[in-house]
């Protein structure tokens, strides 16, 4: 029900973040979605990758350290008010959304948006009873 998300910390400082978009290409890893969020000195880097094994130890030979975090994967009708029938739900529910990043998929006719809630169990069972579809790790590395 859940998919995983790498993040890393990067310095906030010219080609930083090519060298590390260097190291996936490098391991043959897809990234699949991407949200970057900064500071003055540093700068979190969240993302689904097609492999997440590959990615985790090839960043981790380079210095990276890697985290990985639970995130719901949803798809959102591509249509005015799409989004916002998640949001009401979930709002309505008193689930909160820590962050949300967009996923790229050429094969899917809506959109697909990344998730971090402060209640990922209470947001599924949510989403799930309003048959709005939730993808697994499984789909998501497979898109």
């Amino acid at each position: 029900m859940f998919a995983e998300q790498i993040s890393i910390f990067i310095e906030n400082k010219e080609g930083r973040l090519a060298e590390v978009t260097a190291i996936l290409r490098d391991a043959n890893v897809n990234i699949r979605a991407l949200s970057l969020a900064d500071t003055t000195d540093f700068g979190v880097l969240r993302f689904i990758v097609n492999d997440n094994e590959t990615a985790e130890k090839a960043l981790k030979k380079e210095g990276f350290t890697v985290g990985k975090t639970q995130v719901l994967a949803v798809e959102v009708k591509d249509e005015p008010g799409g989004l916002n029938i998640i949001l009401e739900a979930l709002s309505e529910n008193e689930v909160n959304v820590e962050y949300m990043y967009a996923f790229t998929n050429p094969q899917c006719k809506n959109a697909i948006m990344i998730f971090r809630f402060d209640d990922h169990d209470k947001a599924f069972k949510i989403l799930t009873q309003k048959n709005i579809k939730v993808f697994s790790r499984e789909e998501i590395c497979n898109l």
